[in-house]
């Protein structure tokens, strides 16, 4: 019965398909199209993807040019490789490509689309970014997470302290990242003795939804009954339920606990992100909803990418004693110099000073963006990129890994790490990753920006001084570091560190 079904949908996909390219043809025709890739039937070009898409779409690019249509199934998209192409995507028709396709693993995740990072462009969606940047991840948001920020720090310290032999990276980075932003999101309750067996599991599914939110399913690529049919016949939907349930349930739980009449009430500008958006609730009417997919964004957004970023810098580090050599002795002068008696505690006045780990920093965000294809955006009408025109309703990948890698930008040692190239004077001198310059752009740019960029970028400074102030780091004896990548929302290190 489950044989003949799947025959039943294949050849649904199959005639629906012929029916959506066939539609859009016809939309298309008399448009100076972007080129691309031959494609197959039914497939359209996504047997060229292979495990490492930002690899495999940067040769295809190789070929066919920086703006480069490709079929994903019956789904139309555009695929931009180069700081030119992105300019005309992030900034010159900025309102014109800022929506986001509506994929089905995202929009259950995101209760619905209402989260920042899923949700259509609209007036809705201006709202609910204005209320995340301001209560987590603005200036206030950052600034209040420094008590957290330094509790997670030292329990790192203090475990690395007490290691008596080669120590796994991975696992320790993950939990400071974690406890940064649910401390921040969730208050005291996230670090308590009572919340410890629920962490493991949560810390599990938390994997799961990440995966899922960039895993693709058959009703991405044909979006029609019988794509959802195939999902539900291989076990896509199941498992998508079941990992929206065992969210759902912890933020629900979270929720009637800062809900308990029994509960203290946090003193004025004390409470946590939780606090805040239960009493926006009651102040603009937004369901319990709203407030859960906000606390969706801030873990599936802020925690991974921290963590892999922190791993790749360490990376590329212990790859170059001379750079590690360097980055180790400016946070140690000015940790020394600030008069303070522990020497390994790197204070947040001391950040501002670090000028070389900050180019550390750019240039792991250069080669290693945690999402190396940025979220997909949506073109709402008709556009212009790189000279070629898009049709409305297309899907526009931005391959930032790509382009921070562009020998154009950077010149012919763009493959390599040199954190002198930001040094100040220099040609990159000024270039940022905050959405100024189109050559570096790990988070994006123009309105689709990642809201967590300060935060994140915080986390990541005061980690990476920390570690790189207190320990002396190296490889063990007769190992190379492994820079091979896996992923699928962010690409990490394949191997653990």
């Amino acid at each position: 019965m489950a044989i003949s079904l799947l025959l039943l949908a294949g050849f649904l996909l199959a005639v629906v398909s012929y029916l959506l390219v066939t539609r859009r043809g016809n939309e298309e025709r008399g448009l100076r199209l972007p080129p691309g890739p031959a494609r197959v039937p039914l497939l359209g070009n996504l047997h060229q993807l292979g495990p490492l898409p930002h690899h495999s779409l940067r040769d295809l690019a190789g070929r066919h040019g920086p703006v480069m249509l490709v079929r994903l199934g019956a789904a139309r998209a555009v695929v931009v490789s180069s700081a030119a192409a992105a300019r005309d995507v992030m900034r010159a028709h900025d309102a014109d490509c800022c929506s986001r396709p509506a994929s089905p693993g995202p929009a259950r995740l995101s209760y619905g689309r209402k989260s920042v990072a899923f949700s259509p462009y609209g007036a809705y969606w201006r709202d609910m970014r204005r209320l995340f940047a301001s209560e987590l991840v603005g200036a206030r948001g950052v600034a209040a997470a420094w008590a957290a920020r330094r509790q997670q720090v030292d329990r790192l310290m203090f475990a690395l302290g007490n290691a008596t032999g080669p120590v796994a990276l991975d696992e320790h980075v993950f939990r400071v990242a974690d406890g940064i932003i649910g401390t921040v999101a969730y208050g005291s309750v996230y670090g308590a003795e009572a919340f410890a067996r629920k962490y493991e599991r949560f810390q599990h599914v938390l994997f799961e939804g990440m995966d899922m939110s960039a895993s693709f399913s058959a009703e991405d690529f044909f979006p029609n009954a019988a794509g959802r049919l195939v999902d539900r016949l291989v076990g896509v939907v199941a498992r998508r339920e079941r990992i929206f349930r065992d969210l759902d349930g912890f933020f629900e739980e979270v929720l009637e606990h800062h809900q308990d009449p029994a509960r203290p009430k946090p003193e004025s500008g004390g409470g946590d992100l939780v606090d805040a958006l239960v009493g926006l609730c009651e102040e603009h009417g937004f369901t319990r909803d709203h407030v859960k997919a906000v606390l969706m964004d801030a873990f599936l957004g802020g925690i991974d990418t921290s963590s892999v970023t922190i791993l790749w810098a360490m990376s590329e580090l212990m790859r170059k004693p001379r750079v590690l050599k360097t980055a180790q002795e400016e946070i140690r002068a000015a940790v020394g110099g600030n008069g303070n008696k522990e020497l390994w505690r790197v204070q947040p006045d001391d950040l501002p000073k670090l000028t070389y780990l900050k180019m550390v920093v750019k240039e792991t965000l250069r080669l290693h963006p945690p999402a190396t294809l940025l979220l997909p955006r949506e073109t709402l009408r008709r556009v212009e990129i790189g000279g070629y025109e898009v049709p409305a309703g297309t899907r526009v990948v931005v391959n930032a890994w790509a382009i921070g890698r562009e020998a154009a930008s950077w010149g012919p040692d763009a493959e390599e790490f040199e954190p002198e190239r930001f040094e100040a004077g220099g040609r990159h001198g000024k270039v940022d990753f905050r959405g100024a310059h189109m050559e570096l752009v790990p988070f994006g740019a123009g309105r689709r920006i990642c809201p967590g960029l300060a935060m994140g970028v915080a986390n990541v400074e005061y980690t990476l001084a920390s570690m790189l102030c207190g320990f002396e780091w190296a490889v063990p004896e007769g190992e190379e570091v492994n820079m091979e990548e896996a992923g699928a929302l962010t690409f990490h290190r394949k191997t653990p560190l």
